[in-house]
This record gives structure tokens, C-alpha cells and sequence, in this order.
């Protein structure tokens, strides 16, 4: 119990006054839904580009794949099924298939669905009336509505009741992406509609996000909960603020200006911090809550932003360190590595951070080579508190605790800060160094402290631990897609990359053994791989990849 109370407080302590506040007035207040007339639409006056998109995740009228899990809408309990995956239940209520890929051959799905989701979801129950789904909807119905589709009346007053029902709880318990979001429908409703009512919405919404705005995007143009996937959310939504208002321009009032032409610039930077955070696959990194198929692919993010005239020109450099979010991209010809010297994110709200801290991820040859763990569930349950784990990244376990304490679904109490980052370049070698305290907390207050010496050809990647611990562990999780062949007592291995590519690696300090473990590139998909678990025998161990030169005639050590 007192464990737990140590936890709590450690957790609370970091939030804002306002969200304690707002949590007690979010669990007692009862808002009511408002049925009046909905306003009148507004006629556009611009042109509105075409959206990014997702894959489609409806197969028939009813049937639905979300989360790689298939289901069905047999009956009205379906909306709120108890036996159903909540997280699944909100995608079921967010309405993505409307602007998905192909969408008009489904036209006649998406209606009779609008139809069925108002007769079956009374007005402020159930799932579909929580904020989150609420706000994704009414985006969704309106762009559905924006792309030439015809909103009939009933649906038009069902979605203002919605906004006006969102209007009464907007998540500032949250923060974060979550009122963000909020704010994003509101604007979108104070946009397609017109009037006073409309015209609260809006100003609103717009009031909240130039108050977000500066801090959820840090100046390096990251989102400050340092998720690639929620980066990418988040790009969206500027993207797709910046569709609405150009289709509505005349709708926005003078002293809203600035905001609106601050967005292009900040996309840009959002684009550019999303293509740093990338694979040479082209899509996102693995740090903190981060998983493929939830946000529209890079590519998408990349057309859409095209569409509207949002151009970020020019390539990458080798080095890139984004030093408001901490993470640094290196890229050499034929590999890339990408390092978290960051911290878990927003202090406030660090429902999404990982215990990661110092871990990094790398490709080779266009594909992934090792990778942190990704995620595959949201919940309370011990496989997401796995998933979060030190132990499923590709950084250092003491004394198998986690550098910061993530318990439960979405909390954390006491955090890993990144202290005395170095970055000294060489004639021939880059090295990076960082240390973090989030093991302080444990007896003897040991420090990790780590060092990736990076030359054109080679990683080598030095952990030390200062102070006293009683076991320890440096891990490196490599990608499914790679196939090991350890040799020499797994001292030294072989990796295939594929079309031939090999690389190397060879432990120099610690010993090491291959431990079969998973990987969560999506939400509902978990893939076998090998993590390379090297453990302290010092203070020390090191371990170095090599072969990146794709040298055909390169000499493993134990071969000769």
C-alpha cells in the first residue's frame, strides 16, 4: 500500500492545479444534452483539398477491422459492448472510414451507418458522447460533409448536439492532445455552421489553441509528448486546420489572422521534425507510445500538406539534433541511427512516455535493424506495463527496475532526466554521450551513463553504471525482419538484412546471450524477435556493430 501511495504522489505532484480541479468538476458534473434546432450552414467559399487518408477499416455494412481485431455491429449494444476492448469501442464511434482511402464506393455503408449510430446513441450516453470520440467524429462528419457529401438535416442537428454537448466538457483535466482535439472540432463546427452559437464555438476553440499551440509544439517543431505517432497526429490536425480555414477564410475575423498564418510555417517545421524521427523506410520511429496504422502513413502527411502549398524543400542533413524535444538523428551512407537523450515528454501529462530514456533505434540498407519494442495495447493490464518497460527498449535495466517508474495504463511517477549530454565530432568519429538519473532512486543511487561512438562504418555503444547495483543488463532488440546467426558463445553474430547485406556485432565488455522476446509494430500485433541481453560483469560493457560499408570482403573476427 504505502508503495502505491509513494507512486501516487510522485505522480500527482507534476500535474497542474487546473487539472486536479477539472478532474473533480469532469467526475461530478452531468452536462445535458441541448436538442434545439442546429444552425444554419455556412457556404463555403474556398476550395477544400482532399484529406490525408487511412486505410479503410470497414469490409462490409457492420463489419469492421480496428486495431488488427475484426468485429461486428450485430445490434444496438454493440456501440457500448462490455465484453469489447474500449479503445475499440472509440474507434468504432470515430467515424475514420468516411475520409478513408476509396471512400465514395462506400457511400452507401456511411450512410445508413450515420443513421445508425443517431438512433442507437441517445444524446449523452455511452461511449460515442465521451469528449475524445466526440471530437474526432464531429471533425470526421464535417470533412465527410466539406468532400461534396450531403449532411441530412437530422444529421446536421445530431452534430450540433454533439458540439454542443463536447462544449460542456472539454478535457482540461487532460490537456494536452486531448483538448487539443476538443478545440480542433470546435472550430470545425464554428466554421461549417453559421450564426452566434457557431460563432462561440469557433472563437472558442480558436481561443484554446493559440493558448496550446506554442506550448504542445516545442520550437524544434515537435509535439511535446516526443511520440512520432502523435507528432503525426497532431500534423494532421494543423493540416487540416489549415484546409478548414482556407475553405472559410471569410469566416475568420481580423484579430485571427496571425494565428491562421502562423500555421503554415509551424506545419512546416512539424514536417521536417517528422521526416528527422523517420526510418529510411520512410515511417516513424518507435519511441514512447508509438505504433504504426493509428495516424495517416508519412506519405499521406507529406501528399496532403503538398495539396495545400505547405512545402518543407530540401534533404536532411547528416546530423540533426532536435534539441527542444532531445533526440538526435545521425545518418551515414548506408544506415541511420536515431537517440533518445530526451525527456519522457510533457511533465503534466506523461500518459504516453515510455521508460526509454538513452535507448535508440537503427536501420541499415533501407530496413530496420534494432528497434524498441513499439506498443500493441492501451489498458491498466501488466503486458502494457511491459510494454512501457526499460526492458523493452533498447537501453540499460538496473537492478530489473524501469529508469522511470510507468505504472498503471498512463502514469508515471518519478522520471529519468538526461543530464551532461556531449557531442564532440572527430576527425573519423562522432562521439554522443548522456547520462540519466532515473536509478537514483534505487539503493546505492547507481547513474547510467552511455556513449555511442559513431564512424562510417561502425556503432560502437559504451554503458557504464557509476555507483554500486546488484545486476544489470544493457538490451538490444533486433527487428523480425532480420535474421541472426550468433557465434563464439553469442560473443559475436552475423545479421542478414536481406539481397545479401550482412552485418556484425561482437560484445567487448559483458557477457551475452540471445533471449527470444516481441515486437509491436501495430496496435493488435505482436511479432517474435531476438533482443541481445548483454549483462554487467563490471561497471561496464560495450558492444559494436559494424559492416555498414557493405563491403563484400570485410572479415568477421572469427572467421579469420
Amino acid at each position: 500500500m504505502f508503495e502505491r501511495i509513494g507512486l501516487l504522489f510522485h505522480t500527482l505532484r507534476h500535474l497542474k492545479p487546473r487539472q486536479i480541479v477539472e478532474r473533480v468538476r469532469h467526475r461530478m458534473s452531468r452536462p445535458k444534452p441541448d436538442l434545439s434546432p442546429a444552425p444554419e450552414l455556412c457556404l463555403a467559399g474556398g476550395q477544400c483539398a482532399e484529406y490525408a487518408h487511412r486505410e479503410s477499416s470497414m469490409s462490409g455494412f457492420g463489419e469492421f477491422k480496428f486495431l488488427n481485431v475484426a468485429g461486428k455491429l450485430e445490434n444496438s449494444d454493440a456501440w457500448n459492448a462490455p465484453d469489447q476492448n474500449k479503445l475499440w469501442l472509440y474507434n468504432l464511434h470515430y467515424f475514420d472510414d468516411l475520409n478513408a482511402t476509396d471512400a465514395s464506393s462506400r457511400e452507401d455503408w456511411h450512410r445508413a451507418l450515420i443513421s445508425c449510430w443517431i438512433a442507437e446513441n441517445p444524446a449523452g450516453k455511452g461511449n460515442g458522447w465521451e469528449p475524445y470520440p466526440s471530437s474526432l467524429r464531429i471533425v470526421n462528419w464535417i470533412k465527410w460533409g466539406m468532400a461534396g457529401y450531403v449532411l441530412e438535416a437530422a444529421w446536421q442537428q445530431s452534430l450540433a448536439v454533439q458540439v454542443r454537448y463536447l462544449s460542456q466538457q472539454l478535457e482540461y483535466h487532460l490537456m494536452g492532445n486531448h483538448l487539443f482535439v476538443n478545440a480542433k472540432a470546435l472550430v470545425f463546427a464554428g466554421l461549417y455552421f453559421q450564426g452566434d452559437e457557431a460563432d462561440v464555438w469557433l472563437q472558442t476553440g480558436l481561443k484554446i489553441l493559440k493558448r496550446e499551440m506554442p506550448e504542445q509544439i516545442l520550437a524544434d517543431g515537435g509535439q511535446f509528448e516526443l511520440s512520432p505517432m502523435y507528432h503525426a497526429l497532431a500534423l494532421e490536425d494543423v493540416l487540416d486546420l489549415i484546409n478548414i480555414s482556407t475553405v472559410y477564410a471569410d469566416r475568420i475575423s481580423e484579430d485571427n489572422h496571425a494565428f491562421i498564418a502562423s500555421l503554415q510555417p509551424l506545419a512546416v517545421l512539424m514536417l521536417i521534425w517528422m521526416r528527422s524521427m523517420n526510418h529510411t523506410d520512410g515511417e516513424l520511429s518507435f519511441f514512447n507510445d508509438s505504433a504504426l496504422g493509428i495516424a495517416p502513413s508519412s506519405q499521406q502527411l507529406e501528399a496532403y500538406a503538398l495539396r495545400m502549398g505547405v512545402v518543407a524543400g530540401g534533404g536532411l542533413d547528416n546530423f540533426i539534433h532536435l534539441k527542444q524535444s532531445g533526440y538526435i538523428r545521425v545518418q551515414r551512407p548506408n544506415w541511420l541511427c536515431l537517440l533518445d537523450v530526451a525527456r519522457i515528454g510533457s511533465d503534466y501529462l506523461p500518459g504516453h512516455a515510455h521508460a526509454d530514456t538513452l535507448s535508440f533505434e537503427l536501420s541499415a540498407f533501407g530496413q530496420r535493424v534494432l528497434v524498441n519494442s513499439g506498443i500493441s495495447r492501451y489498458g491498466a493490464d501488466e503486458e502494457r506495463l511491459r510494454q512501457r518497460g526499460t526492458a523493452a527498449h533498447n537501453t540499460v535495466v538496473i537492478n530489473g527496475e524501469n529508469s522511470s517508474e510507468v505504472w498503471s495504463g498512463f502514469r508515471v511517477a518519478r522520471r529519468a532526466k538526461p543530464v551532461a549530454l556531449e557531442i564532440n565530432q572527430g576527425d573519423d568519429v562522432l562521439k554522443i554521450s548522456c547520462s540519466h538519473d532515473g536509478y537514483q532512486r534505487l539503493p546505492g543511487k547507481p547513474v547510467h551513463h552511455r556513449q555511442w561512438d559513431i564512424k562510417d562504418s561502425e556503432l560502437t555503444v559504451a554503458d557504464t553504471i557509476f555507483s554500486a547495483f546488484d545486476t544489470a543488463e544493457a538490451r538490444f532488440h533486433f527487428h523480425p525482419g532480420v535474421v541472426l546467426e550468433p557465434v563464439a558463445e553469442n560473443k559475436s553474430g552475423k545479421v542478414f538484412v536481406g539481397e545479401g547485406r550482412e552485418l556484425y556485432w561482437e560484445v567487448l565488455d559483458g557477457d551475452a546471450v540471445l533471449e527470444a522476446t516481441q515486437y509491436h509494430p501495430e496496435f493488435g500485433l505482436s511479432q517474435d524477435n531476438q533482443c541481445l541481453v548483454v549483462r554487467f560483469v563490471s561497471d561496464r560493457v560495450s558492444v559494436r556493430f559494424y559492416g555498414f560499408g557493405g563491403c563484400a570482403a570485410l572479415i568477421h573476427p572469427t572467421e579469420g
